[in-house]
């Protein structure tokens, strides 16, 4: 079925309730993420988290496990931070988080998004993205998984 935004007449895309993404100005070719419509937000699980300065801007370095349920493959990233949030989460607990913003990618379209650094453990996926993230763009098909595929593997390297 083809889903057509009523306001701008672009197609959106079907996804599932769980997808591969790609966050390529990050360097992550591919994270497992839920797509979230119970989420404001988009979220990121981030570990050693530091913020410094350069050129007056101020950054964020941190790194990401992109598999699931693996500690192998850490991938290092920046990002210019743009602001903060506190979230919520399902239970009420409240984090202070830092926002950046970064290009998403599903299947063939890509776009800006903002993502929230969550120092949060114990979730199960690695990424949520959340309905700022999807709006205007997506359609959820909540009993379907990985709509857009599995991504290809690399030679010697992990999805």
């Amino acid at each position: 079925m083809h889903w057509v935004d009523v306001t701008t007449a672009k197609p959106r895309i079907e996804v599932g309730w769980r997808e591969w993404v790609a966050l390529p100005e990050l360097g992550i070719r591919a994270i497992e993420a839920k797509v979230d419509t119970g989420a404001r937000s988009s979220a990121l699980r981030v570990f050693r988290l530091e913020t410094y300065r350069t050129e007056g801007r101020p950054m964020a370095r941190f790194s990401v496990y992109p598999h699931r349920q693996s500690t192998a493959d850490a991938r290092r990233c920046e990002a210019r931070i743009t602001g903060h949030r506190i979230v919520s989460d399902s239970s009420g607990d409240r984090e202070r988080r830092w926002v950046v913003r970064t290009r998403v990618r599903l299947g063939l379209r890509s776009w800006p998004i903002n993502v929230t650094l969550s120092r949060r453990g114990g979730t199960t996926f690695r990424m949520l993205l959340g309905r700022s993230a999807m709006r205007r763009r997506l359609v959820v098909v909540p009993d379907r998984s990985y709509v857009l595929g599995r991504p290809r593997r690399i030679r010697g390297e992990r999805a």
